[in-house]
């Protein structure tokens, strides 16, 4: 029995290899990725490994991002040795491997009838770009993918047996998501929602059960955000009202989803359609499984935590200003997603005759080998392009061959001075020049804080020529309002010195 079991499974296994493999060939080159983010939050778990505070490179505790991420990689640091930039690509290949095999598990369970289609989705698994790109990059949306999948594990098996031991595991999961992405909030809301419609319980010991699971899942979160306003003042850093509406953010939403299924089509309108038809579609595969009372599914769950996260997504980015909904933010739902709308080929009605079932295997089957064909291709062009020069960020020979680098690495006298330095990417200051405590140039949406910057007597500016950041304020303002004397010229960037006391009389 058991090597039957295993043997169902070894198809889940191979693919797990193949998906860590992927990860190599795309950071053999030059490693992981880095982005700002990943800074951010390598700078904390090396804090977190080395003193046992979470205080990012610019001398502040981490409270933008949720603590959890920048801990795991500390204590990944701990166990191994290794500084989580070099151990990167092992980490994250690990988790892409993880959720991989975990999917084929899952999908054992509720697609075992159809080898064929547990191919076809762990194909478009493994070729996603989205996948790829986030699973190359040091990111927390890498381990915030796993923890969904660990909470569809757990969840489930709440809803096998209904003890309170099994809620209370799931709760922690779902808390865990919580303090890794604060999007998590929609794993909480998966269990909430599930546990108000699941009928085995009358209302009043639903209630009490959603009071057990929101109490423990949220109380990480909130311990989090106590720990920030403690910190900084603010629960999850500064935060702008967002500059897009509803509508908008459906057609970004959409435009996301006709990139996944290769739809080759850039009109607004047919974004806007497969965003509102993808939301439906959730909704309907939702309604079928709750009007069937089926919801010992994993396969629910996936349909409920993808309804949920899509909308969260839509109407936070309606109200909250960060970066246009993309690959990197929807990228949590793509594999509940692809189950949500397609469980129902291979549970096609049993009257059916087997004259209408084959057409339409035989369709949707081709259909995915087509768009499994373009993701491959996709896949392929970024590899050619990327086993010459790597990932790009600030990990690429770009930036290891910037004169601006260079300088930054050869003249530690300069950064010794009182006054304080600026720069349009401190990140990059420390990550690439290994200098810690510059300040970032001002949001220009904070006119206050801009106003402050405007009235120091004297500071520095280091100038990256090749970074368009325009939420800050630029170099062509602040010379607008200040006459800044050029120390020194690169060809990717320039350094600045204001001295009040320099300056002309009026």
């Amino acid at each position: 029995m058991k090597l039957s079991s295993y043997l169902k499974n070894i198809d889940s296994v191979i693919a797990a290899a193949i998906g860590y493999y992927a990860i190599y060939l795309y950071t053999k080159y030059n490693g992981i990725g880095i982005s700002p983010d990943s800074i951010m939050y390598t700078s904390a778990a090396r804090s977190f490994h080395n003193t046992g505070s979470l205080t990012t490179f610019n001398g502040h505790a981490i409270v933008d991002f949720p603590v959890f991420y920048p801990v795991f990689l500390g204590l990944t640091f701990f166990i191994s040795g290794i500084d989580p930039v070099v151990a990167g690509p092992v980490i994250d290949g690990l988790l892409f491997a993880g959720v991989i095999l975990i999917s084929g598990l899952l999908m054992q369970h509720f697609a075992s009838k159809s080898i064929i289609y547990k191919w076809l989705v762990l194909g478009a698994i493994i070729l996603s770009p989205a996948l790829l790109q986030i699973y190359t990059y040091l990111w927390s949306e890498t381990l915030f993918i796993f923890l969904v999948f660990a909470f569809f594990i757990t969840f489930s098996q709440y809803l096998k047996t209904h003890t309170y031991i099994t809620l209370v595991v799931a709760a922690l999961v779902a808390g865990i998501s919580c303090i890794t992405r604060y999007a998590g909030i929609t794993v909480i809301g998966t269990g909430c929602l599930l546990l108000l419609i699941e009928s085995t319980f009358p209302f009043k010991q639903r209630w009490k059960r959603i009071f057990i699971f929101g109490a423990i899942s949220c109380s990480l979160l909130i311990a989090n955000l106590i720990r920030n306003h403690l910190v900084s003042g603010t629960g999850t850093g500064p935060r702008e009202a967002s500059i897009t509406g509803f509508w908008q953010n459906m057609i970004y939403f959409g435009g996301t989803i006709v990139d996944w299924v290769t739809i080759p089509s850039e009109a607004d309108f047919v974004a806007l359609a497969v965003g509102i038809l993808t939301i439906v579609g959730l909704m309907i595969a939702l309604w079928f499984h709750t009007f069937r009372k089926n919801l010992n599914n994993y396969l629910v769950i996936a349909i409920t935590f993808s309804l949920i996260y899509g909308l969260f997504i839509v109407i936070s980015s309606t109200f909250s200003r960060y970066e246009r909904i993309n690959d990197r933010l929807l990228a949590p739902m793509y594999i509940p997603t692809i189950w949500a709308l397609t469980w129902w080929i291979i549970h096609t009605p049993k009257r059916w005759s087997q004259a209408i079932k084959i057409p339409i295997y035989v369709f949707f089957g081709l259909c995915a080998l087509v768009i499994e064909y373009r993701l491959y291709k996709v896949d392929y062009q970024r590899w050619d392009d990327q086993r010459d020069y790597g990932n790009p960020g600030y990990a690429d020979d770009d930036w290891k061959d910037s004169g601006m680098v260079k300088f930054m690495r050869s003249n530690d006298a300069f950064f010794k001075t009182d006054a304080p330095i600026y720069s349009d990417a401190p990140e990059a200051v420390y990550f690439l020049g290994g200098h810690a405590g510059i300040k970032l140039l001002p949001h220009r949406y904070f006119p206050k804080t801009v106003e402050k910057f405007l009235e120091q007597k004297h500071y520095y500016l280091i100038w990256f020529d090749n970074l368009d950041n325009p939420e800050l304020i630029n170099l062509k303002y602040i010379q607008q309002k200040k006459n800044l004397k050029k120390l020194q010229q690169f060809g990717d960037g320039s350094i600045y010195e204001y001295n009040e006391s320099d300056q002309p009389a009026k």
